[in-house]
């Protein structure tokens, strides 16, 4: 009689299945929450620049170029127009105030001014007569009521004594009545005559009011006249250096045409461009500085020109102290216009990896020196050498700083050493 057999439980085949089953459950949690998830990129450690965050005193600035020009200029232009005809200088000469430069010829303009000289000068004598005579009818006005006066008197005399007459009948009735209207008669005339002389004086008065005015209007324009011709000798308006200098006989110079400038030697100033986007924070009086021959130089803004041209506008600098000896007009240096005083911060160097992050991400390197990873930061206040961290970094730790172009946003970087 045949036993059953009793069937295993544990077969080869069923511990195999169950061991690939537990292999793929391994794997699977695996994937899902034991391995590393980050993105990884292999780089060559020596083509990166790696920087160690600090903490320094920081102080915010931004770097422009300076030109140099003289602290006070005076333009000469060409008030009248003409064709060189003598030249007194050259340029870079030091000149006195008044000393000639050049002389204009202008034909034309010379011989009409002559002609409004002379039309002048016929109208101021015409209004001189005009006055005399006014003068002279004053004084005769004058003499008129004095013999009047004289006349007058004659007849009192006369009418009094033959109205003494008349009472005692010595003389004629005809006698006594011619006295008496020679009398009344010239007195009579003498108050005319006075009424008159108020009714001269007082036309005469403005008269010669008006013919004065007239008469120092003309002489005024009568100066303008001549001094249009004095115009074009062109002389120094000032003591200092002549600069932008040229011009060559027989050359037609047009009026208002720039001709040259004077640059006073009371010192320099500074012109600097700067980006438009700092308009609201540069102000009258702020600091600056540039080096030169191993010194450093103070300024400060004296005159900012709101006007933007080209995403940039414009601002006067002057010396705090002295300006450097050896500096030259139209000289360009590199200013550092100041924004802040120096303050204690965290910085970390500038690079190019600002560029790709916008400051508001970093490779950082871990301590064993093996690899990078991202972390997030935060960026302040910046120059031309560190950026201020707000946030994200400790003093010590070490960054990449280089461009990130080429990393394609991965979350760690892997050194091959």
């Amino acid at each position: 009689m045949d036993k059953p057999i009793k069937k295993k439980k544990w077969t080869t085949k069923r511990l195999l299945s169950i061991g690939a089953i537990s292999v793929f459950l391994f794997f699977l949690v695996y994937l899902l929450f034991i391995r590393d998830k980050q993105s990884r990129l292999y780089v060559n450690l020596d083509q990166l620049s790696i920087a160690v965050v600090q903490e320094n005193k920081f102080q915010e600035f931004i770097p422009t170029d300076g030109v140099v020009f003289p602290k006070n200029t005076v333009y000469i232009d060409a008030v009248q127009g003409g064709i060189v005809e003598s030249v007194h200088v050259e340029d870079g000469a030091i000149l006195k105030k008044g000393d000639p430069i050049l002389k204009l010829m202008n034909a034309n303009m010379e011989l009409s001014t002559m002609e409004q000289e002379t039309r002048m000068l016929d109208a101021i004598n015409n209004l001189q007569n005009t006055k005399i005579q006014l003068e002279q009818s004053r004084f005769i006005r004058e003499k008129e009521i004095a013999d009047l006066t004289y006349r007058l008197q004659q007849a009192r005399i006369d009418y009094d004594r033959k109205q003494q007459l008349i009472e005692n009948q010595v003389i004629s009735r005809k006698e006594f009545e011619d006295a008496e209207r020679d009398f009344f008669g010239l007195k009579r005339q003498l108050e005319l005559s006075k009424e008159l002389q108020k009714l001269d004086s007082v036309f005469a008065y403005s008269q010669i009011k008006s013919i004065n005015q007239s008469i120092k209007r003309m002489g005024h324009n009568l100066e303008l006249l001549r001094k249009t011709i004095e115009n074009l000798n062109i002389k120094a308006p000032a003591d200092g250096k002549l600069s932008s200098f040229s011009a060559e006989i027989g050359e037609i110079k047009q009026a208002g045409e720039h001709l040259a400038q004077i640059d006073m030697m009371d010192g320099y100033k500074l012109k600097a461009r700067i980006d438009e986007r700092y308009i609201s924070r540069v102000f009258e009086g702020q600091e600056a500085e540039f080096d030169f021959t191993r010194q450093t130089y103070k300024l400060r803004i004296s005159k900012i020109y709101t006007d933007v041209t080209n995403g940039t506008f414009e601002v006067d600098l002057l010396f705090e102290g002295p300006s450097p000896e050896a500096i030259k007009r139209g000289q360009t240096v590199q200013l550092r216009i100041i924004f802040s005083s120096a303050t204690d911060a965290v910085i970390v160097k500038r690079g190019g990896f600002f560029q790709a992050t916008g400051g508001n991400w970093i490779y950082v390197v871990d301590a064993s020196g093996d690899y990078a990873e991202k972390r997030e930061i935060s960026i302040g206040r910046q120059n031309t050498r560190y950026y201020e961290v707000k946030g994200g970094l400790d003093p010590g730790e070490k960054v990449i700083v280089s461009s990130y172009k080429s990393f394609g946003n991965k979350d760690k970087l892997i050194f091959r050493k």
